[in-house]
């Protein structure tokens, strides 16, 4: 490391500090305030700092190689989350969530079935899966920041303490970063969290144009040609994947084969499946939903959502391009005759095209940029995971009436217990593919029939809510069990054979068995009360089957209108699916040097860009002249 690097890095991480602990003396007026800026925070700055906390270091680094190994194709694998649920969340799940007008997802979940015993089953269950996932996208980051560090930097930071205790060096860095987060996260709260991720986002888009720039600079149009094939390029695709790469480079055909998506149109028609349900499932209760409950109006939640589709994509992998195009010409041929190739040797090529092959002072705000992504992301599950441990279980359940500082003072101890828990599962992770698989799985797989349920059905109940999500949540991690411990069962045996399907191939069983759950849950228990759902459908306003509390409410109220727009969201998210990967493909073309097809990505993102202003935008923009802006109205 140059004296300039370092120089740069420190730079960083003392300005963030400064910036975060300078804002956070506006975090101190209440819950709403610490958690949600008050909800007085600009709808830019909001949508600057959502897609600077999707911005993160695992993620990019998993990204870089799938980029590597599979080519263009290789965004569809962000379906897995779905990165798509952003468009959803931005056509029309920013506008019902933002009208509950309350605090966190779990408190949104009484809104829906009440405050009986049902409801409070609800919430709490929501309440405890957003802190399972808090700590479990902790452990993510701890462990990504822990190899990306151990890799770049070059002092040995290992400790034994005692004859027992031995930290590695990856998890000392990891530490060291984690605690100077943390401490202006929990001092600051929303405030703090925004103000440094919008310095953060700025850091990466300088860092990821200046590497995309010295790519172009380093390495020429026939140097990037002699290594990859036009399947690499080519971002169409048939049932099976075609040999992406050429005989000198067979060992990433075989890690194709290895890694089981060989069978890519059943992988991909998995994932639409997957992606349609969890998407209109709607945000995890995460960061993301504490950015929309942050916003001023209801409108500007949906300004918020769609500017961080906007924004996120293009920075994002003009860095992550650069860099696989200087991995595809200097590292290909290296790790090309590795014997055994892994997933994980893919995880390394971010750190190792860094660490010998970016410039001095590029590399240093390249490396800034990347712990500023680090920071922004972990910052904001640190806001996130404690407002429902303050707001949801502690105060809710057992300390209602006290003061704010009081509760401010609960939410630095609830987020230093967050962390604490994340590092301690940090400490047990394989790998970042480890954690990504039971996130993206156990987590998000259990999650989805539930909340699917709740915005579409009206005779859906508490009860079936809360068994909905502990059918799936349990099949979820007993097939994750399964999957990490598939090394120790015997060949040919039921648990065997299990072991060996993806995860991905296993969604529809957990989404059945959650699905059998939800619908049993709710016909074995009284419909919530009448009351309750008209107050719910009358300010969110969703489409389904909510015909009998329409008809109630119309008897009350003749003004009162049905939501119709099932289909033109339906047409606004398929066109921004196309609008979204138009922004990813374009900087990927324009890296590898194909610029007819960049060109198309161009007017394909303008021709939808245009579609989207007058079927999204324009609707967005009558929400204040039909008096439904809050849910008073």
């Amino acid at each position: 490391m140059d004296i300039v690097d370092v120089s740069i890095i420190i730079g960083y991480v003392i300005l963030t500090l400064l910036v975060g602990i300078w804002v956070s003396k506006r975090a101190s007026k209440g819950l709403t305030s610490y958690f949600l800026g008050g909800k007085n925070i600009k709808w830019y700055y909001l949508g600057l700092s959502n897609g600077s906390g999707m911005f993160d270091v695992s993620g990019t680094a998993w990204m870089v190689g799938i980029l590597f190994l599979y080519g263009v194709k290789s965004f569809m694998f962000m379906w897995l989350w779905p990165i798509w649920n952003q468009i959803f969340v931005m056509m029309f799940l920013a506008v019902w969530i933002r009208r509950s007008d309350i605090m966190t997802g779990s408190e949104w979940i009484l809104t829906r079935f009440g405050d009986d015993k049902a409801g409070r089953a609800s919430h709490i269950i929501v309440a405890i899966f957003a802190i399972i996932a808090a700590i479990g996208f902790i452990a993510y980051f701890f462990e990504g920041v822990g190899k990306f560090m151990t890799i770049i930097l070059p002092w040995d930071l290992s400790l034994q303490i005692g004859n027992s205790i031995a930290i590695s060096s990856e998890q000392s860095y990891a530490l060291i970063i984690i605690l100077l987060t943390t401490i202006y996260t929990v001092k600051g709260g929303m405030f703090s969290v925004v103000a440094t991720e919008v310095l953060q986002y700025i850091i990466m888009v300088i860092a990821g144009i200046l590497v995309a720039a010295y790519a172009f600079y380093a390495i020429s149009d026939a140097q990037i040609d002699t290594v990859i094939s036009p399947a690499w390029k080519n971002v169409f695709f048939g049932w099976e994947l075609e040999v992406h790469w050429s005989e000198k480079y067979n060992a990433f055909n075989q890690l194709i084969d290895k890694e089981g998506f060989k069978m890519f149109g059943a992988f991909i028609g998995m994932t639409l499946f997957k992606g349609f349900f969890a998407s209109i499932a709607g945000p995890t209760p995460s960061f993301d939903m504490q950015r929309i409950l942050s916003t001023k109006t209801v409108k500007e939640a949906a300004y918020m959502s769609g500017f961080t589709n906007l924004i996120l994509f293009i920075p994002r992998y003009l860095l992550i391009a650069g860099i696989v195009v200087i991995a595809l010409v200097v590292i290909g041929p290296e790790l090309s005759v590795v014997e055994q190739l892994t997933g994980r040797d893919l995880e390394i090529i971010l750190p190792k095209v860094i660490n010998n092959h970016i410039p001095v002072g590029i590399k240093g705000l390249l490396l800034a940029g990347l712990l500023a992504a680090f920071m922004s992301t972990f910052s904001a599950f640190v806001n996130a995971g404690p407002a429902y441990i303050v707001n949801d279980i502690y105060k809710k359940y057992f300390k209602p009436e006290a003061s704010s500082n009081h509760y401010i003072r609960a939410s630095h101890i609830a987020s230093f217990l967050i962390v604490c828990l994340g590092v301690t599962m940090g400490f047990f992770a394989e790998s970042i593919n480890s954690l990504t698989l039971w996130i993206t799985s156990a987590l998000f797989g259990g999650y989805v029939a539930a909340n699917f349920l709740k915005w579409i059905w009206w005779r859906f109940n508490g009860w079936g809510y809360f068994w909905g999500m502990v059918a799936g949540l349990l099949i979820a991690s007993i097939q994750f069990f399964i999957d990490q411990n598939k090394a120790h069962f015997e060949a040919d045996s039921i648990l065997y054979m299990i072991a060996q399907i993806h995860a991905i191939y296993l969604f529809p069983v957990i989404f059945g068995f959650s699905l059998i759950g939800a619908i049993a849950g709710t016909f074995f228990s009284p419909a919530t009360d009448m009351d309750t759902l008209k107050r719910f459908y009358k300010n969110v306003r969703p489409w389904g089957w909510w015909k009998p509390v329409y008809e109630l409410l119309k008897k009350e109220e003749e003004t009162i209108t049905k939501n119709t727009g099932f289909w033109r969201d339906m047409m606004n998210c398929g066109i921004g699916i196309i609008w979204q990967s138009s922004m990813i493909v374009l900087p990927i073309y324009i890296m590898i040097r194909e610029y007819p097809k960049a060109i198309y990505a161009l007017i394909i993102f303008g021709i939808t860009s245009a579609i989207l202003k007058f079927t999204w935008l324009d609707q967005v923009n009558r929400i204040d002249e039909e008096n439904i802006d809050s849910p008073e109205k």
